[in-house]
């Protein structure tokens, strides 16, 4: 039995679907918040449990019978709420007997710059410090992160952004998504690291160009200090926390922390990993 915790979400859905492509539904735990989204992998076959990562009990309770757990790092929220989070989800594995546990981090995580990558480090020092059988899946930038800005900048003609000429190996979710359900299925996975990025790297001024291919409209980057850009952000109305992660990514790409480029990814794939081309491509049909 495979638990993947977050399972109604943008990746955790995803992978669901790969792990339907290499074993029954019957195989396959979800594990979520309680929310309208379940009810349709559970028309697929696959078991459904509620749990909250603020509730141990809830995680024990679903973690009950697994062999392999995906933990799926837990939403945004203050850092040290989000390590406790992760702990509980680990020490719920071990007191569920659990034989493999697998998180999801971040790319080079012992040297990215990101103010999320503190989360992860911690996360993965508390993995190993419990001493379950463990794989981590550092997974790279999502190609989405930036593709979803697409539509806005075809209306107004710009991309706008602090990224500077930083340059990024970003990963497509369904890349990550596959590569994560193809290591849950392969034996002898405890130990083992994976840092999952692209092929290739590109910039901010690379995806306006492609955008301006592609659609034919005439998009260029616009750089702005990272003040302006978080001016900029606040008044579409995001979340002020979505706000301040956008900003420090791009500061951290300008800085070089994702110029890094690892053949894990393509390796577990079987094939190349989706270029920036075709991300632009796949936002452009939505």
């Amino acid at each position: 039995m495979i638990v993947i915790t977050g399972a109604t979400g943008q990746l955790g859905h995803q992978i669901i679907n790969h792990l339907l492509s290499r074993i029954p539904a019957s195989e396959i735990i979800a594990v979520d918040l309680e929310s309208p989204k379940a009810a349709a992998l559970a028309s697929l076959g696959i078991e459904v449990r509620f749990a909250d990562y603020n509730n141990p009990e809830s995680l024990l309770n679903a973690f009950a019978g697994a062999d392999r757990v995906l933990l799926v790092s837990s939403p945004s929220g203050p850092d040290a709420m989000r390590v406790a989070q992760h702990q509980s989800a680990v020490d719920a594995a071990i007191a569920a007997g659990v034989e493999l546990l697998a998180y999801t981090s971040v790319t080079h995580s012992p040297t990215n710059l990101m103010g999320m990558a503190p989360v992860h480090r911690a996360t993965e020092e508390a993995i190993v410090a419990s001493g379950i059988p463990a794989v981590i899946l550092r997974n790279g930038w999502y190609a989405e992160n930036h593709t979803a800005g697409i539509s806005a900048a075809l209306t107004y003609g710009t991309l706008a952004g602090s990224a500077g000429t930083g340059r990024m190996a970003s990963a497509s979710r369904a890349d990550l998504a596959e590569a994560a359900a193809i290591i849950l299925t392969l034996d002898d996975q405890a130990g083992k690291l994976y840092d999952l990025t692209g092929d290739t790297t590109w910039t901010l001024v690379d995806l306006a160009a492609e955008v301006t291919a592609q659609s034919g409209k005439t998009v260029t980057y616009a750089d702005l200090p990272a003040e302006d850009y978080r001016q900029m952000l606040n008044q579409t109305g995001l979340p002020e926390h979505i706000v301040e992660l956008i900003v420090d990514a791009d500061v951290a790409i300008a800085n070089g922390t994702l110029d890094y480029i690892t053949s894990d990814l393509s390796t577990l794939l079987g094939r190349p990993t989706t270029p920036m081309a075709a991300s632009v491509a796949l936002a452009l049909k939505d």
